[in-house]
């Protein structure tokens, strides 16, 4: 849903981190032209609902329609290949999560290149996953779970909506920071998979909190471990995995504002000051944390950072594990 108001000049908004630009008198983009921001997964996820909110707080502050269109399938590769391609003027772009980072190491043909081909413009937030299982499961917490799959190496089973999904690369990044030897069983879909855990059909699953907080809060799902550096405060009482002593357990899903590589720095600028605007009012920041989610928001060049940090780490643990989503 869009809407127009009045040009007139923004106030100033401070950046997270930095103090933004006084945004001159709103001037809509390409000529006014449609906006189209690309999401790769179906309408009503995460990514879809993150998109959205974007879509809203740019269609306010530029007086022109931004639309979001919903392009499915090849793991998200449909959908970044189209923006990638795309003509660098931002009338297309892409709300992008892990997958922009993690798939040209998971596919081994790929036409188009994520790294080169798509370039960063505004983090919008992240939210961490959790380690969960069903509530009679013998771990009381994902320290004890460690202990006893050290003692019964391939034993243990963890659940995930695919292969190369997050919920999998969590559970491989644990395999490789505790050495533990589990055996992954992939679904198509994660609320298929959490719902095999929660009856006990298999041990364990990483997910991210929003996904899974209504189960956990109906006691249908007990959460074990919190994969970031801090306790999150949807789950006060559950411990990081760096409290149980397993270090650098740090899985978070994110969503971020993207586009065609080739686009006007100038204008790549102007959106990211626009959104931090945006992302420091009530509105859009209070959205995000009844999403659970931890706005982060910031200059392109610190997403651009995270980007390559991540492109590095979970290409280091895809590699590990040899997973191909072919």
């Amino acid at each position: 849903m869009t809407q127009r108001i009045e040009r007139r000049p923004l106030a100033a908004a401070m950046l997270i981190g930095a103090a933004a630009p006084r945004l001159a008198a709103a001037q809509p983009v390409a000529g006014g032209r449609t906006i189209r921001i690309v999401v790769p997964f179906g309408a009503g996820g995460a990514v879809d609902v993150v998109a959205r909110m974007v879509a809203q707080e740019l269609s306010t502050r530029l007086g022109q329609t931004v639309v979001v269109d919903n392009r499915t399938g090849g793991g998200g590769n449909i959908a970044m290949e189209y923006v990638a391609r795309a003509t660098p003027d931002g009338t297309t772009l892409l709300m992008g999560s892990p997958s922009a980072v993690t798939n040209k190491h998971l596919y081994s043909h790929l036409t188009y290149d994520p790294r080169t081909q798509l370039a960063p413009i505004f983090l919008v937030g992240e939210i961490p996953s959790v380690l969960v299982s069903a509530p009679g499961f013998e771990a009381a917490d994902g320290g004890a779970f460690v202990a006893m799959a050290r003692a019964r190496p391939g034993f243990f089973t963890f659940a995930s909506g695919g292969a190369g999904t997050s919920e999998h690369l969590a559970g491989e990044l644990l395999k490789l920071r505790a050495g533990l030897d589990l055996v992954h069983v992939p679904y198509r879909g994660g609320a298929p998979a959490m719902t095999d855990v929660a009856a006990g059909r298999v041990h364990v699953m990483f997910t991210n909190i929003a996904q899974s907080l209504p189960l956990i809060e109906g006691g249908q799902l007990r959460p074990l471990g919190v994969a970031d550096q801090s306790r999150h405060p949807a789950l006060p009482e559950t411990k990081t995995f760096a409290e149980m002593g397993v270090q650098d357990l740090n899985v978070k899903v994110w969503w971020g504002l993207m586009g065609p590589a080739g686009m006007p720095a100038e204008l790549v600028q102007r959106l990211n000051a626009m959104l931090n605007e945006a992302l420091a009012s009530p509105g859009m920041r209070g959205q995000l944390e009844r999403m659970r989610a931890r706005p982060v928001g910031g200059s392109v060049e610190s997403f651009a950072q995270r980007l390559a940090s991540e492109d590095e780490s979970w290409g280091q643990v895809i590699r590990a594990a040899n997973i191909r989503a072919d």
